[in-house]
């Protein structure tokens, strides 16, 4: 087994094939990552005993200790350790459900080193967001936001939300919205695109999913070449291509067909997708936000909406609560509906 160094981040690789284990640790040092290996969970769980692991990498069927029960004991013992799964592609299934108790994300054999690395990129970027989450909360603690851009409401649930728009600032992390109709989820949104650095000036394109039909929303979004259908009279970049650099506002995301939630999952996880009636493959850096009114984990149970894309989505997730729970904000909100009818 090999020994941790004294500096980087710290990335455990377990798996009982010692070819994957090589690659992986060859790959992820030359990102600069300090890598350690053991072949089974039960060496893992060993090494655990004497050091700590900020990332584990695990194969989910080894001998003695498979990959559930590596996860099962490590959330116990380890619960600030992030575990990504490793899986062939007949196991998938068994990698969602790995999730689902715990692990970060999955990755399928044969491993893409490409994959590999925007999944530890995230996982860094999200514990800088938790860090200075934590010192925005420090800063505000004493001070009470009643607006924060367009939105209104100084109540705690609100207070929350804008510290966490906030906290990931100057990144560009997919961020799931929910919350009932009319809670403000669309201004939160632009809230979260004008509030960005990386992405003031850039696009921001917004869809409204549930408007329309499945045939007119894949269209709408990807795009079509002239021919691809009947009315397609001459090329049309979609949505995706429109905010290009930017950021795309999904709302409804519940409304997405099966066949959608596919394509959809393949811009998250590659940033690529094809036009409607054409082969050529188009790259984009994108940022996704996307907003529902439904319980998409009953969807899920209910087999409408795909497991895998749920997790992709549910990165950052903000639960807008309706003003029935934060009725603190009422006179805030009349207030400011007053004046600007006033200003009219």
């Amino acid at each position: 087994m090999n020994q941790p160094q004294s500096n980087g981040s710290h990335i455990l690789v377990v798996d009982d094939e010692p070819l994957v284990r090589r690659s992986l640790s060859e790959f992820l040092t030359m990102e600069g990552f300090t890598v350690s290996s053991a072949s089974d969970g039960e060496e893992a769980l060993e090494f655990l005993k004497k050091h700590t692991a900020d990332v584990i990498l695990a194969d989910l069927k080894m001998p003695k200790c498979d990959g559930i029960e590596l996860l099962q004991k490590v959330k116990v013992s380890h619960p600030n350790t992030t575990i990504i799964m490793i899986t062939g592609f007949a196991s998938i299934d068994s990698a969602v459900e790995a999730m689902k108790q715990g692990a970060y994300d999955y990755v399928t054999k044969p491993i893409v080193d490409s994959e590999i690395k925007i999944i530890l990129d995230r996982i860094i970027t999200q514990r800088n967001l938790l860090e200075e989450n934590v010192k925005l909360k420090r800063q505000l603690s004493a001070t009470l936001r009643d607006h924060f851009h367009n939105i209104v409401g100084k109540s705690k649930p609100m207070q929350k939300i804008y510290t966490l728009i906030e906290a990931i600032l100057n990144t560009r992390a997919t961020v799931l919205i929910y919350g009932e109709s009319g809670t403000g989820k669309r201004l939160i949104a632009h809230a979260i695109h004008k509030y960005n650095e990386i992405e003031r000036g850039k696009p921001f394109v917004e869809v409204s999913c549930g408007a329309l039909t499945e045939t007119l929303l894949e269209s709408e979004l990807f795009g079509h070449v002239k021919g691809a259908f009947t009315g397609a009279i001459k090329d049309k970049p979609g949505r995706f291509e429109l905010a290009a650099g930017g950021t795309i506002f999904l709302d409804e995301i519940d409304a997405f067909s099966p066949a959608l939630q596919v394509k959809l999952l393949r811009v998250l996880q590659d940033g690529e997708f094809e036009r409607v009636g054409e082969n050529k493959t188009i790259k984009i850096d994108i940022r996704v936000i996307a907003a529902t009114n439904q319980d998409l984990q009953q969807l899920i149970e209910l087999g409408k909406f795909r497991k895998d894309l749920f997790y992709r989505l549910n990165i950052i997730l903000i639960e807008v609560p309706p003003l029935r729970d934060r009725k603190e904000d009422i006179p805030i909100l009349a207030d400011h509906f007053v004046s600007n009818t006033r200003s009219m």
